[in-house]
């Protein structure tokens, strides 16, 4: 696919296709890195922790944080507790 370098403010932009965004996982408002090598512009996503609310939202908002899990069960071996 060709795109076409175009002057945006006092820098330069290219308008990618929602195609080739969706083919490489990336969404609206993703951070990016860039690099250029031999010759070559690279655009990558960079690594970013989720927020705690995004974690939660993936279980639906449900921790199950609800009192406390006890493992220790009896020593088993030569376990000395």
């Amino acid at each position: 696919m060709e795109v076409q370098l175009k002057p945006w403010g006092n820098s330069q932009g290219i308008r990618l296709p929602k195609s080739v965004l969706k083919e490489a996982g990336i969404q609206p408002d993703d951070s990016l890195l860039v690099k250029a090598e031999d010759g070559r512009i690279i655009l990558y996503r960079s690594f970013r922790h989720k927020t705690l609310e995004e974690r939660a939202a993936e279980y639906d908002g449900k921790l199950n944080l609800e009192g406390e899990m006890d493992w220790r069960g009896d020593p088993v071996g030569n376990e000395v507790w």
